[in-house]
């Protein structure tokens, strides 16, 4: 996992997934939502890397 400089950090939460058949839901945390000011129909995009880490981000239209 890379270091992370812990001065970068504006919100860092934990959420639990939901599995129900095909389906995985999670929720985003309501500090993440507000800092990517989300809304109603926007697009986040997951990265995956080889080492394990994931990128989320908001996807600009």
């Amino acid at each position: 996992m890379p270091q992370i400089n812990t001065d970068d950090i504006v919100a860092m939460e934990d959420t639990h997934i939901t599995v129900r058949g095909y389906r995985r839901r999670t929720t985003i945390p309501s500090g993440i939502f507000r800092f990517l000011e989300l809304k109603d129909g926007d697009v986040i995009r997951w990265i995956a890397t080889k080492d394990g880490v994931v990128f989320v981000s908001k996807l600009e239209k």
